[in-house]
């Protein structure tokens, strides 16, 4: 603890950014393979309407001006997250309702709370694009609780997790109980969520969820080497946008995105560069 009041402003947003580099593009992986990795999108912008919450109870109510928006933000997000895995049960042959659902309810509502809360442009923009440099100390320990919550539910149920992304059927004629692995992996993606849009910024965090994982399949072969894969691309796309946004004074979040999609592009060439060898070679 004493060893992280010494950071100074730019090690925290540091290691706060390995921290949602390595964890982002490992929940992307099974996402991947649910084929519902648009939810990061859905779930970001009901995460804005808990910090906007949260910022309008603290400067409405007074004995409530303690409220740290970033808390406010992943309850939004841990309700959003059930409420898709509710919507989806309930529209069974049309679940891609659930998402545009959630994500228009978030957008509506965040609105309305902004409208309503006095803040200036610049805390809103460090929310919604990400900034290193306003990583606190607080924050720094909300991202290592929810970030240990989220590596402690992938440990512990890997295996089931992966069943059930591949195939719930089997998963449930194997024993598995589904709905309780469901509910575990709706709260996994809202912690993944809520940690990331202080370093990445909740317009972008879905991004890094997607981009280090398009890239990883790209040359993966199999599910194991995507998440690894995906990792390294997380976590170099995190470490050169924030380098990139420091020096050049520009929007963290915007820069890791650039990178990331700077990764993919050199991923899809490897593989194209690949296919013309072999195409070569063969003739």
């Amino acid at each position: 603890m004493e060893l992280l009041q010494q950071l100074t402003f730019l090690e925290r947003g540091i290691i706060a950014g390995l921290m949602i580099g390595f964890i982002c593009p490992l929940l992307g992986s099974f996402l991947l393979v649910r084929r519902i990795t648009v939810i990061s999108e859905a779930l970001s912008h009901i995460t804005l309407t808990g910090i906007a919450a949260g910022i309008f109870l603290s400067q409405a109510v007074t004995w409530l001006a303690f409220i740290n928006p970033l808390y406010t933000g992943l309850i939004f997000s841990l309700i959003g997250s059930l409420l898709v895995e509710k919507l989806r049960q309930i529209y069974k042959h049309f679940q891609e309702l659930a998402i545009p659902i959630i994500l228009s309810g978030g957008i509506g509502l965040g609105a309305i709370l902004i409208s309503l809360g006095q803040t200036n442009y610049a805390q809103w923009y460090n929310y919604l694009f990400g900034s290193i440099v306003t990583v606190t100390l607080s924050d720094l320990y909300f991202i290592f609780g929810t970030g240990i919550v989220a590596l402690f539910i992938l440990g512990g149920f890997y295996k089931e997790l992966l069943s059930i992304s591949f195939d719930q059927e089997f998963a449930k004629t194997s024993g598995i109980s589904v709905k309780r692995l469901n509910f575990f992996f709706a709260v996994l993606i809202a912690l993944v969520i809520s940690m990331s849009m202080k370093v990445v910024g909740i317009l972008l965090v879905g991004a890094m969820v997607t981009l280090p994982v398009a890239a990883s399949i790209q040359i993966a072969k199999s599910f194991r080497q995507v998440a690894l894969l995906a990792i390294l691309f997380g976590e170099l796309a995190m470490i050169g946008g924030i380098i990139a946004s420091y020096y050049f004074n520009i929007a963290t979040g915007g820069m890791i995105v650039v990178t990331g999609i700077v990764i993919l592009l050199v991923a899809i060439l490897v593989k194209k560069m690949k296919m013309f060898i072999q195409t070569v070679k063969s003739v």
